[in-house]
């Protein structure tokens, strides 16, 4: 653009040149032959085109600096007057070109979410709007930093496995196991394992060897001892074992029965301890006093850090497969667009606000910054920015002065020849 400016203001000098060019090799050229009337017009014409192509050229080469160099008073105008006319335009600029109120005034005037909308909803079923969508998505995803990320989420991790009640879970997991009837369940686990363990034949030997034992060890006076000495004498650890094993198979055969006493018992027991768990304080205690040595042991940096590394690997194959696009990408745009264009007077009234203020605190920069960027230039700089954006028209200045001057001559002198022959 700049090059542009440059060239057109050469091109116009060049112009300006060519018309004082012109008016002086006419005024020259027409000397000789000041006898004819004709020429004499177009010496009258070339000679005021001279002086007032010359006269133009003063004036506009004097706004800039100094005609052929001479220190001539009253030119080189932009120079001496350089901070006068820095601080009259950002004056300008300031209170009426972009005044506070101007740029608010049009700020209120903007529909934002009217832009905004309009130009996703333009670009929203594209394949480019798609695959920007999605690198946007991979890229946030990206960022996430699992060095600085695994931190933070072992710190939230042992806050809450701190906090958690214990007496709450316990309670939780007992109404469960009643609720499912696990009480039972475990009971008739525990009755068929002892059923299958009496009907082992080496179970028959150990039953008889541990209660031939027992017997040896029981220690009675009188005719009790001559008696239980007798049995002791009757029996082998087999048959003992044997009678054993039969009154315990009984046992267990008849607390499998649904409707056993003694089975509604040991159940009533079972749920009445599951019951009192969560109220058990020793049973809390050494629960609470476990998590805490479970807690103050753990190390789940590692653990932590390659399941953020693999959640983030799952999360981009997610986010590239288009079935997601389609299924959650597109859909969510689309809601937010609706749910924006039913506040668009709320969101347009804020962002008008906001604007307004940032305005309202940084004008002052607007005159600051022009200042500090016309600061920036030397004289000689600022003398040729000006030329290459203004210079153009000013020197078509002098080709009008020329032009106007020439037929501004050809008509007083005209007027002066009629008065000389009246």
């Amino acid at each position: 653009m700049i090059g542009m400016m440059t060239t057109k203001s050469k091109e116009s000098k060049k112009i300006a040149r060519y018309s004082l060019l012109v008016m002086g090799v006419g005024f020259l050229g027409t000397i000789p032959y000041q006898d004819y009337f004709w020429v004499n017009l177009l010496q009258g014409g070339f000679e005021a085109g001279l002086v007032g192509g010359l006269a133009d050229w003063f004036a506009v080469t004097a706004l800039f600096r100094h005609p052929l160099g001479i220190p001539i008073p009253h030119t080189a105008l932009l120079p001496k007057n350089r901070d006068r006319m820095t601080n009259g335009l950002v004056t300008t600029l300031k209170t009426d070109w972009l005044s506070k109120e101007s740029i608010q005034d049009k700020i209120k005037q903007i529909k934002f979410t009217d832009i905004f909308i309009g130009k996703i909803e333009k670009e929203l079923h594209t394949e480019a709007f798609r695959q920007g969508l999605v690198t946007v998505m991979k890229k946030l995803i990206d960022y996430i930093d699992v060095d600085k990320l695994t931190p933070v989420v072992k710190e939230q991790l042992f806050a809450n496995a701190a906090k958690i009640n214990t007496s709450k879970i316990l309670k939780t997991v007992s109404d469960h196991l009643l609720k499912e009837r696990y009480d039972e369940r475990a009971l008739d686990g525990v009755l068929v394992k002892a059923e299958n363990w009496l009907n082992e034949r080496e179970t028959t030997y150990k039953l008889g060897s541990v209660s031939m034992n027992m017997l040896d060890k029981i220690e009675v006076d009188g005719i009790l001892q001559f008696a239980l000495n007798s049995m002791r004498n009757l029996l082998s650890e087999e048959k003992l074992g044997s009678i054993v094993k039969k009154l315990l198979l009984s046992g267990v055969n008849s607390l499998q029965k649904p409707n056993d006493p003694n089975r509604d018992a040991i159940l009533i027991y079972i749920r009445n301890e599951l019951q009192k768990a969560s109220e058990n304080d020793d049973l809390l205690a050494s629960l609470n006093k476990w998590k805490n040595q479970f807690l103050a042991n753990w190390e789940p940096d590692e653990t932590i850090s390659k399941t953020l590394k693999q959640f983030k690997l799952t999360a981009i194959e997610l986010v590239e497969d288009d079935a997601f696009c389609d299924r959650y990408l597109m859909p969510l745009v689309e809601n937010i667009l609706a749910n924006v264009k039913e506040q668009d007077a709320r969101i347009d009234t804020w962002l008008q606000k906001q604007i307004s203020l940032l305005v309202e605190n940084n004008h002052e920069q607007i005159g600051k910054l022009v200042k500090e960027n016309l600061d920036k230039l030397d004289n000689e700089t600022l003398i040729n920015t000006m030329e290459n954006n203004i210079g153009k028209d000013l020197q078509w200045i002098r080709v009008n002065g020329a032009v106007c001057g020439f037929f501004i001559g050809i008509f007083l002198t005209g007027i002066q020849s009629i008065v000389r022959l009246m």
